[in-house]
């Protein structure tokens, strides 16, 4: 997916876009870069590649070199950006966070006549940016470029410019499926996407922009340049996986609904609950979902296995295959009292091809466990999501749903996606037989899709559950 972090000051503000940049790189391991501004020199501008290195390490050579009181940074699964614009609105740097799912259709409009032109990727794709910010040169102003993108776009677009003022112009996409927070010290105001992040940093709350909404921040206040529309699509994914534990979306803490969400789970479940010897989380976001679990359910909660992740933090991996198989197992570091021999309830954030769950399961029997039981903190994902980078695949068959639902009844399957989905049901039960005789475990369960809306507690209308039930 991706985040964002800006600032605008009185005071120079290079440490804090530095800093709220890389409490944002649990979003994205690809790309990332900062743009600063200062009156005198204009646009000072760094992408690296952060594929196998932690952003801190990519950037803080280049700290000594910038200075400036506005500045924008990001991090991205995407495209490298921000990128610097020159056109009839002015020189302006812009990063963006979403999806296009018609970027072929509005490059081929852009090229029906002479003079356009795209930088291409070495993929021959365009940049996602570069696509945005000429929809947005297309209006008469910024603000009426943006409306013009968003209104353009299939698909999801959250938008960062920082003008060549200086001052930043935040827009939240046109369904608020992602967060906008503005944040505020004595100095001036930040935008982020995880609140924690400008916290930490000394900003206190703000505002959060409704969806849609455009918003110009400068040192010395904020404004609404178009304001929020009515119908708010946010990503319920944000609280089960992407989210960082104390971020805030919509006034609903991630944390605190993960332990919701265990506890509903357990409570759902009720006397069909296993005999088990402890409930464990899959580091590191099943870890509060599970906490929530082991305490409606009265289970002890352990950590029968440790991720070691000093030498490959977080995703980062070797782009050898069999190099990146051997660094998955060695991440895996078990207990031994905590296995052999006994009955573990594991609760995951989610399953989505479930590879990397099979070969953790089979490292739990192989480390003496007596049965492994698996609980997804989400329901059954069966479509790729077209909004966001989340559970997003070439094809709906490499999701272990659909593709599980393929093998039962081929094409005929899908007739019955919302059976499947449901585990009361026959279809729901055979469902889940046939991956636990895939991935090798005792039992399976999945959270309901009533029971994970009770848990964020925000009206169901603004939630996004597409992947779920493939409507918009």
């Amino acid at each position: 997916m991706g985040g964002f972090f800006g600032a605008v000051s009185r005071r120079d503000v290079v440490l804090d876009v530095f800093f709220g940049t890389d409490y944002h790189s649990h979003l994205g391991t690809r790309n990332a870069g900062l743009t600063v501004w200062n009156r005198s020199d204009g646009f000072e501008r760094q992408i690296h590649s952060i594929a196998n290195t932690p952003f801190r390490t990519k950037f803080e050579n280049d700290l000594g070199r910038f200075s400036g009181t506005s500045g924008i940074g990001c991090i991205s699964d995407s495209d490298p950006q921000p990128l610097l614009v020159r056109s009839h609105l002015g020189i302006y740097a812009i990063t963006t966070v979403g999806v296009v799912n018609n970027a072929e259709q509005l490059v081929n409009e852009r090229f029906s006549g002479a003079g356009q032109q795209f930088m291409a990727m070495s993929s021959g794709q365009v940049n996602t940016t570069e696509l945005v910010a000429a929809l947005i040169n297309e209006g008469d102003s910024l603000c009426s470029g943006i409306l013009n993108a968003q209104e353009k776009i299939d698909g999801s677009m959250t938008i960062l410019v920082l003008t060549s003022d200086g001052d930043i112009i935040a827009s939240r996409d046109r369904f608020g499926r992602l967060p906008v927070h503005i944040g505020r010290d004595k100095d001036g105001f930040c935008v982020a996407f995880e609140s924690f992040a400008y916290r930490k940093l000394g900003y206190d709350d703000a505002y959060e922009l409704g969806p849609g909404e455009i918003v110009r921040v400068a040192p010395t206040g904020f404004e609404t340049l178009s304001p929020a529309g009515s119908k708010m699509r946010i990503c319920a994914f944000l609280w089960t996986y992407y989210g960082y534990p104390n971020s805030n979306y919509e006034g609903v803490n991630v944390e605190l609904m993960r332990y919701r969400n265990g506890e509903i789970m357990a409570r759902d479940e009720g006397s069909s609950l296993p005999e088990v010897d402890y409930v464990a989380g899959v580091p590191d976001s099943g870890l509060p979902h599970a906490i929530g679990f082991a305490n409606r359910s009265a289970r002890p909660f352990a950590r029968p296995f440790v991720k070691y992740t000093p030498t490959w933090p977080r995703s980062f991996m070797p782009s050898n295959q069999g190099v990146r198989d051997q660094v998955a197992k060695m991440k895996l570091i078990p207990v031994p009292e905590l296995i052999e021999d006994k009955k573990l309830l594991f609760v995951d954030d989610s399953i989505v091809r479930g590879t990397q769950l099979q070969s953790t399961v089979q490292f739990l029997y192989n480390s003496g466990a007596r049965e492994v039981h698996m609980r997804s903190a989400c329901p059954p994902i069966l479509y790729s999501c077209r909004f966001l980078n989340f559970s997003r695949s070439n094809s709906d068959m490499e999701l272990l749903a659909r593709r599980t639902i393929a093998e039962l009844e081929g094409k005929a399957g899908e007739k019955h996606m919302s059976e499947y989905a449901d585990s009361a049901t026959e279809r729901g039960q055979c469902m889940l037989r046939r991956i636990c005789e895939k991935l090798g475990f005792d039992s399976l369960g999945y959270q309901s899709l009533d029971g994970l809306l009770e848990a964020i507690g925000v009206d169901r209308d603004k939630i996004c559950t597409y992947c779920w039930t493939g409507k918009e």
